[in-house]
């Protein structure tokens, strides 16, 4: 087995320069099929696992994405042996190299996911050093949640330097504790370290996310003892020591509901092979209430709307099960063709209508107030250059630029390749004309 070191890890990745632009001319409708690539955010979830054990965590249908090459420099940084082969990656933690418990600001600065691997190395190592993380500008995302689960774990922690300094008293140990809002990242990281802790954990008001399922599923294969994921209170019995695991990643929802969102925008009628319904239940509804064709196929999901009206909707976004907030922007596009007014509520970051701007730029009707779009229909979209401004903006600004009038530029691509796995070559393929030009073109 060949393993990488970080280096050329980062030397390999294909990192978008900040110069790469999107162009787009739209008018095409949609017809054929896109595969649905496997789950960014239960991928940087699951990988920090390699830390718990000293044997090899083997996972096929990861994306090749930046967030996903980021946490790999991550893990190398902190001893992993990575070894990586088109959507499958081993990782091995043994213990003669995985002493480092230094995650350095210069890595996990880049993304959010970087604060996951704590957990893991309080448990395994008793001792963190972890840069406070980076990510999108789209709101406050504080770790404090984080911390006071681990502190009820027995964890004593400090914070200097910009780095949260975290050591274990004498081991960790279960308990009972509620988060006093719903973090994804928190149950992640508290469950993660329950896993090999001393005693029972009892974690309520915890994520339902199917990421969170995913997670707990490969923590099971690799021995460890959890019950009721999926649910609000999830019961760990802690170990010591779980073993190797092979596992495969479920499909990317927030990628699904992406290209859902396209023909919906754009027309056409598309296969999503890959995609399952109850990933995306809440969507589906919506969509469906909008006027837009949802079946389910043997290999995934068909949607289409050719010649028909999209009707007005109102949103709230939620944490899960409710509406994501990750696809709020791609369905203010959908919005700003319906026939009327909608209104879309954000609930969860409070700077998460920053696409707006750029949308109004392609022509969109949009009133915020406070933390509510108003959202007008129009018939059109007009291209013209927008720049994206974070993740899920940049799907967005894509969607609208391919029904738009004329040519659409979009800008700081960059934040694209985090979370979207080749998307002008899955929607080219479809009939769409997009293109990226690099900067140094």
């Amino acid at each position: 087995m060949h393993y990488s070191k970080i280096s050329e890890i980062l030397m390999n990745a294909k990192l978008a320069p900040r110069g790469d632009k999107i162009v787009m001319h739209g008018g095409n409708p949609l017809s054929g099929k896109i595969k649905i690539s496997g789950s960014k955010n239960a991928s940087l979830a699951i990988m920090p696992a390699a830390l718990l054990t000293s044997e090899c965590v083997k996972l096929t249908n990861v994306p090749d994405l930046v967030d996903i090459r980021t946490m790999l420099s991550l893990l190398t940084s902190l001893g992993v042996e990575v070894s990586k082969d088109k959507d499958t990656i081993s990782l091995s933690s043994h213990h003669s190299n995985a002493n480092k418990t230094l995650a350095h600001y210069d890595i996990v600065r880049k993304m959010r996911a970087g604060i996951l691997v704590l957990g893991a190395l309080l448990a395994r190592f008793g001792e963190a050093q972890v840069s406070l993380p980076g990510g999108c500008a789209i709101g406050a995302r504080p770790v404090d949640i984080h911390i006071e689960g681990l502190a009820n774990m027995g964890v004593d922690f400090d914070f200097k330097n910009g780095y949260i300094h975290a050591k274990v008293r004498n081991k960790l140990r279960g308990g009972r504790f509620r988060l006093p809002k719903v973090s994804v990242g928190a149950t992640a990281n508290i469950i993660m370290a329950a896993t090999i802790a001393k005693g029972e954990t009892l974690l309520e008001n915890a994520a339902r996310e199917p990421e969170i399922v995913d997670m707990v599923q490969c923590l099971r294969k690799m021995g460890a003892h959890i019950e009721g994921e999926g649910t609000s209170s999830v019961m760990i019995q802690g170990t010591d020591s779980l073993g190797t695991v092979e596992h495969n990643i479920l499909a990317d929802r927030i990628e699904l509901g992406s290209y859902m969102i396209a023909p919906a925008v754009i027309g056409g009628d598309i296969e999503l092979t890959g995609g399952k319904k109850w990933l995306l239940e809440d969507l589906v509804e919506k969509m469906e209430e909008a006027n837009v064709s949802i079946h389910e196929t043997p290999d995934g999901l068909r949607v289409s709307r050719i010649d028909k009206d999209i009707y007005p909707l109102h949103i709230t976004t939620a944490p899960y099960p409710g509406f994501p907030t990750d696809l709020q922007a791609q369905m203010t596009v959908m919005m700003a063709l319906a026939k009327g007014t909608s209104s879309i509520e954000e609930k969860i970051f409070e700077n998460r209508f920053m696409h707006v701007s750029e949308l109004q730029r392609l022509g969109a009707n949009i009133r915020i107030e406070n933390r509510c779009a108003f959202v007008t229909g129009i018939e059109r979209f007009h291209g013209a250059s927008v720049m994206a401004t974070d993740l899920r903006a940049s799907i967005s600004l894509i969607l609208a630029g391919l029904q738009a009038e004329g040519e659409t530029v979009i800008s700081d691509v960059y934040h694209l390749d985090r979370g979207y796995e080749s998307p002008e070559s899955k929607l080219s393929a479809c009939g769409a004309h997009i293109y990226r030009v690099h900067g140094n073109q």
